[in-house]
């Protein structure tokens, strides 16, 4: 008897199984007997697999049938993962690696290219990309949230690892195409619909069951004339995600002397530093920490309606409309220091980069320092939509032509009255000592309050000063392209492709924010209620995280509703103007339009090499773009002072947009080579170019200066939309071994040389007529008056006795003889410098490689076998971390090393598989502050039975040892972030028909 995995199914990734299996929470049981087909579609005495091993098959004809590099999943593959969205089942592929937001896969790097350097397509079609970043600036990034994708509903994911000219352009790590099924691959009534509960450990409070419920029909009429298929998905999510969090000042050498570094030999506070780093070392000192407790709930919406029409058997028209809304909503509230660099005591670890052992702060009664007990809401939702319609030709004589057009667009902001990144504080004053020890995993913050002051009641505590900012991102894109192909009947020219596209890409960018700088507190401790305030607790909320049952650290303290905060403060303050809505009008709207036209010609040629099939492809793409970016541009009226170490700038209504053009062209070749040697071992060889856009922020048209500045000066930006894309020449190179059916052994190498990078320069200059009140005949007479040594809290306390006409005083506490309020800048001042970045391309070149190695196999007729892979990625961009932040550098994100062991069973209607996804250190962000995200591992395990006949029951579970993770700046003692993790579990039910 010959057993087969049909190469019909595996080419096609479709059929029965892909229909009623894209859009349920598991797959289909593998069949070792034979199923139900038709006869003139099996030979006798086959045996159809599928379930795991088939879509495994699948998988890998799709790689040793592709020209150039291309790894693929099927929709069992998708399914049949532990994974609760797409990026989550890419991570299962060779050289790609994800990173994660809120507990779930979010973003995907490919052999060390970070998102924004990965183009995602949506069946051919490049999709607009929408995201709010941190929510708390104008968003600017290229890169796809898979989040905001359910797995379900999808028949297949192509990654194009290798570039092509007949593919659009803007990966250069990879083009990710997303298949969704249509209708008429099969025909007849089929359908799947499946129930879910899902339980995350990591609820800090109401742990219960979530539901998700996912279906999709699919129909055929009039003999395969008209097909419809119509697929949905729902689901929420509720979690918590609690972290420790750093925030940390520029690198210095251990030379400088300045404000916020370490004090020098002869300072009276030297005595206080244990092991000082040296003149050449680098350290840095921290701003501020805290732990905060984030609350999520996520609600997802995935549906696609698909229409086919086919008049004639070489004449297909579909058209399809595609949905997706991914609302998540994040409760956060924390405890938290800011550090004033007076009073220090600190011990370090040895050079060249230092990192603290420990760093505390003294306070005397009278600077009235505060503990920091704030909290926030955001509820931001992300809505893409997508209608495309196709129509494919098959003429006479080997002609191929097709016409396509989509209109797409991809929409993220708030969906509450408060916006995208909010902040409301309150906080106890009167600090004595606080501390922060970095030995362990976790940042253990220790606080002692002042004789007399109780920091855990809630009569203590005030409100201070709030944020509400808004930001808001929309991308659209048309895209019409004519592609065909002619084949022609020679030993040598197979066939020839052509084609060319047009895409204008339409970006808005805004940003506003509703800011009151009342840090020094808003009421008094009588005005606000005691009943606002639950205490919490902390160590609990950090389990499994080394340092979390250190006693010294805060052991609680106290939260609040934020909506009745926010409504108190509202109508006694009014914080938001009184009217309960705190989104703010936009100051940044940044609006850029990108046009480009495309034409490619490609040729595919098949000859003898050594008596064996050899293939070869050579293509060209040409593409010119001409942009156009426009930003509104604020006006600041004015400069204020508002406490010791705080100033900021007064914008009045006055704003005008800015525009800038620009334009380049660029021209692509590719080149592909494969030959099989012997039978079962393909040889490969591609060389080509690819491209990735600039990041939006980088083409903004307009300066604008930021709003907080320091003491020493401001910083502020200005776009240039002439920058030239990122350029990468790439080599790629391999050897596959199909030994056995869906088994296979592979060894891949690439090189990519990669120009155009973006740096910037930095120019010092003022702007707006904006002065320092910092720098000026009032602070100087306080000076003469007070002493050189005297504290900045001393230098406002006498500008405000002094010079009343130029303040605007908050309170003014008799006992102490302290003011809060603003100093506002005067004319007289001298001018506010500001050191203003403008993005330019760099000469730099940055070289990447490395090694690919995959091994699929099944332990023959057992059920079991398992899929093994390695990617090991090198570069010449790194950080030198023994650098200070005064030295500019350039390098690369996202490099890093990274594995996956998979090991499954398949037969007698049980499947199961269990699966480790490893990924080493990379470095996360550059700039003047590096940080890196630590070495991380998770494993994940599925199971599923089909007791009966279209009946599967099946269980997962995400995080099966709840593996945390870290992130660290350029000592691993500077600690970013730390998270603990926990397991997330569901179970369900699905029915075929």
């Amino acid at each position: 008897m010959t057993i087969s995995i049909r190469r019909s199914l595996a080419a096609s990734v479709s059929g029965a199984s892909l229909l009623a299996l894209a859009v349920s929470i598991q797959p289909a049981m593998a069949q070792d007997a034979p199923v139900e087909t038709a006869e003139s579609d099996v030979a006798e005495n086959d045996i159809i697999v599928t379930g795991i091993r088939a879509s495994l098959g699948a998988a890998m004809d799709i790689k040793r049938d592709a020209q150039g590099v291309v790894d693929a999943i099927s929709a069992e593959d998708i399914g049949k993962f532990p994974d609760t969205n797409l990026a989550e089942s890419l991570q299962r592929i060779t050289g790609v690696s994800i990173d994660r937001s809120n507990g779930e896969g979010s973003t995907v790097t490919v052999r060390g290219f970070g998102p924004e350097f990965n183009l995602v397509l949506l069946n051919g079609r490049q999709m607009p990309t929408s995201s709010l970043g941190d929510g708390a600036s104008a968003p600017s990034g290229r890169s796809f949230d898979f989040a905001n994708l359910a797995s379900e509903g999808i028949a297949g994911v192509e990654v194009y690892k290798s570039g092509r000219a007949s593919l659009p352009t803007g990966g250069i790590g990879s083009t990710i195409n997303i298949k969704t099924p249509r209708p008429l691959d099969r025909p007849g009534l089929r359908g799947s619909f499946a129930v879910k509960g899902v339980y995350d450990s990591s609820r800090n409070e109401n742990n219960a069951v979530t539901p998700e419920v996912s279906g999709i029909v699919s129909e055929t009429f009039a003999d395969g004339l008209f097909g419809i298929a119509v697929s949905g998905s729902w689901q929420k999510r509720r979690a918590s995600n609690n972290q420790a969090n750093v925030g940390w000042r520029d690198g210095y050498l251990g030379s400088e002397n300045n404000w916020g570094s370490l004090p020098q030999a002869g300072d009276p506070r030297f005595a206080n530093i244990q092991n000082r780093p040296g003149p050449t070392d680098v350290y840095q000192v921290q701003q501020n920490a805290s732990y905060d407790l984030n609350d999520i709930e996520r609600e997802r919406l995935n549906g696609q309606v698909v229409l086919q029409v086919r008049p004639a058997d070489n004449l297909t028209a579909t058209f399809d409309y595609t949905y997706s809304s991914n609302t998540v909503q994040i409760r956060n509230s924390n405890v938290g220091i800011w550090f004033n660099f007076n009073d220090v005591s600190s011990a370090w670890t040895d050079g060249p980069v230092a990192g603290p052992e420990f760093y505390s702060e003294r306070f005397l009664a009278s600077e009235g320092k505060d503990l920091s007990y704030s909290g926030s809401l955001t509820e931001n939702r992300s809505v893409n939509k997508s209608l495309g319609g196709n129509i494919a030709w098959d003429g006479p004589g080997g002609l191929r032509l097709e016409v396509d057009a989509h209109h797409s667009t991809a929409q993220s902001g708030a969906n509450n009255p408060y916006g995208t990144s909010t902040s409301v504080g309150t906080a106890v004053f009167g600090v004595l000592n606080q501390r922060v020890d970095y030995t362990k995993d976790l940042p253990v913050i220790s606080v002692q309050m002042q004789p007399g002051i109780d920091a855990l009641n809630a009569s203590n505590i005030q409100a201070t000063g709030n944020a509400f900012r808004n930001a808001f991102f929309r991308d659209r894109i048309n895209e019409a392209k004519l592609r065909g192909s002619y084949d022609f009947d020679t030993p040598f020219l197979d066939s020839l492709d052509f084609g060319v596209t047009y895409i204008e890409n339409k970006v808005r960018s805004a940003y506003g924010f509703i800011q009151n700088d009342t840090w020094g507190g808003s009421t008094t401790k009588e005005q606000l209620p005691d009943d606002f305030f639950t205490l919490q607790t902390i160590p609990d909320k950090f389990k499994g995280v080394s340092g979390a049952n250190d006693p010294s650290m805060i052991q609680q303290f106290y939260t609040f509703n934020f909506e009745r905060m926010v409504g108190f403060l509202d109508d006694l303050n009014g914080i938001c103007g009184g009217d309960g809505n705190c989104l703010s009008d936009f100051t940044v709207d940044r609006r850029i339009r990108e046009r480009t036209v495309a034409p490619y010609l490609q040729g595919n040629f098949k000859f003898d090499l050594m008596n064996r099939d050899a293939h070869f492809r050579a293509g060209i793409r040409y593409e010119k773009t001409k942009i156009k970016s426009s930003a509104l541009v604020p006006i600041p009226t004015g400069t204020q002072w508002v406490s010791a170490n705080e100033f900021n700038l007064v914008y009045g209504t006055g704003s005008d947009f800015t525009t800038f053009n620009g334009e380049y062209e660029n021209w692509l070749p590719a080149i592909d080579f494969d030959f099989e040697p012997i039978d079962n071992v393909k040889l490969r060889a591609s060389y080509s170019h690819t491209i990735t856009r600039p990041d939006y922020a980088s083409m903004q048209g307009g300066q604008t200066v930021d709003q907080l500045f320091r003491i020493g000066g401001g910083t502020g930006s200005q776009g240039n939309p002439g920058l030239l894309p990122y350029k990468s020449k790439n080599i790629d190179v391999s050897a596959e071994w199909y030994y056995a059916p869906a088994s296979y052994i592979s060894v891949g190498y690439f090189d990519k040389r990669v120009r155009n990078f973006i740096s910037s320069t930095r120019i010092d200059t003022d702007a707006f007529g904006l002065t320092n009140p910092a720098d000026g005949p009032r602070y100087r007479a306080a000076v003469a008056a007070l002493g050189a040594n005297a504290s900045t809290t001393a230098i406002r306390n006498f500008i405000f006795a002094n010079y009343p006409a130029s303040v605007i005083v908050d309170s003014f506490d008799p006992a102490t003889g302290n003011y809060t309020g603003r100093i506002r800048g005067l004319p007289e001042d001298a001018p506010l410098n500001f050191e203003v970045t403008t993005p330019v391309n760099s000469d730099q070149t940055a070289h990447l490689y490395g090694f690919e190695f995959a091994i699929q196999h099944n332990f023959w007729d057992t059920g079991f076998g398992t899929i093994l892979n390695y990617t090991i990625v090198r570069g010449d961009a790194t950080y030198d971390n023994t650098q200070p932040s005064s030295v500019a550098q350039f390098a690369l994100t996202g490099l890093s090393d990274s594995a996956n062991a998979v090991l499954f069973y398949d037969k007698n209607g049980i499947q199961a598989r269990i699966a480790y996804n490893w990924r080493d250190e990379f470095l996360g962000g550059t700039g003047p502050n590096p940080f890196y995200v630590e070495a991380y591992g998770q494993v994940d395990a599925s199971a599923s039975w089909e007791f009966k006949k279209g009946y599967t029951a099946f269980a997962e579970v995400i995080n099966l040892t709840g593996s945390s993770r870290r992130g660290h700046l350029r000592s691993d003692n500077n600690a970013f972030f730390a998270s603990p993790g926990y397991a997330r579990y569901g179970a369900g039910i699905r029915v075929n028909f």
